[in-house]
């Protein structure tokens, strides 16, 4: 049976140590920004996305280091769109990751610019940084071209941009089932989903095989929001390491606001059934996949 703690933690590790090599260190020109950048960045998290493009890569018989740039790239775009999230014109939040967001500690200038950076630093990364020793093949150069346009997709205004332009205009109203869904889907499943298929790829998985971890991805990515939005109304600041009730403060569009407490935690485990179902086909390489999905609704943070 899969040591899953094990397992998240080696990944983990491989990607700050990937994701160290390929940025400027601190004191590199001009300083601030690279403090700013590597102050959000390696200040914690679960790094999920980036192990879920890893495990996904396995999966479809590719190596986790293959998927590095990939795995890379997610978590430099994440982090870029909580140093935003976190901006008093957004949410104005002074918490993330139990430590003062990056604004409170670099001003709002060099915060917003240093989300800036990560967003474009990811494409760089993502399009030339190599996986394994040498230059990458021409195949692998295919992949990394198909990676660069599913990941702009995501991250971009059909995906988490969309969602957060809906999330803010509907700040303070009632929405139905089916906003609220577009919202999440595209805010957080969008890049949750195309982690798995950036694996997918990087990995050199066949189409049939990068459309059902993209379906994984879809699903775990709403699980993750309404377990976000339980955590909003159930957790502490202190376990959260961000502030807890804000959404009910901002008049957000939350699961539990909309469907009630048990019915929402009741959707989440089914959304996680249903991603490990895909990937059962997949067996032992899948079994990472399935942890995720457990882990995922049954977190406290």
């Amino acid at each position: 049976m899969l040591d899953f703690d094990r397992y998240l933690a080696e990944r983990a590790r491989e990607v700050e140590s990937f994701l160290d090599r390929n940025l400027p260190t601190e004191d590199a020109f001009p300083p601030s920004i690279h403090r700013a950048i590597r102050y959000s960045l390696f200040a914690g998290g679960k790094r999920l996305r980036p192990v879920l493009a890893l495990a996904s890569a396995e999966a479809v018989g590719g190596r986790a280091e293959d998927a590095l740039p990939a795995a890379a790239a997610l978590e430099m775009i994440h982090t870029y769109s909580l140093i935003h999230d976190d901006l008093p014109a957004m949410d104005n939040d002074d918490l993330r990751r139990g430590k003062p967001t990056s604004h409170v500690v670099f001003g709002e200038a060099i915060a917003i610019l240093a989300g800036d950076a990560l967003l474009t630093h990811a494409f760089h990364v993502l399009a030339t940084a190599a996986s394994t020793n040498g230059t990458p093949e021409t195949s692998e150069g295919e992949r990394r071209l198909r990676a660069v346009s599913l990941l702009a997709e995501a991250a971009g205004m059909n995906g988490m941009i969309g969602g957060q332009v809906i999330d803010i205009e509907s700040q303070g109203r009632g929405v139905d089932e089916k906003t609220l869904d577009q919202i999440h889907q595209k805010k957080t499943g969008a890049l949750m989903e195309v982690a798995a298929r950036l694996g997918a790829v990087m990995g050199g998985g066949e189409d049939d095989q990068i459309e059902t971890l993209g379906g994984f991805g879809r699903e775990v990515g709403l699980a993750f929001q309404i377990v976000d939005d339980l955590l909003d109304v159930e957790g502490d600041a202190a376990t959260l390491g961000k502030s807890a009730g804000k959404d009910l403060k901002a008049g957000k569009a939350t699961y539990p606001s909309v469907h009630g407490l048990e019915n929402a935690r009741s959707r989440a485990r089914t959304l996680a059934q249903r991603a490990s179902d895909l990937v059962a086909p997949f067996g032992p390489a899948g079994e990472p996949l399935v942890c995720l999905a457990r882990r995922i609704v049954d977190r406290s943070s």
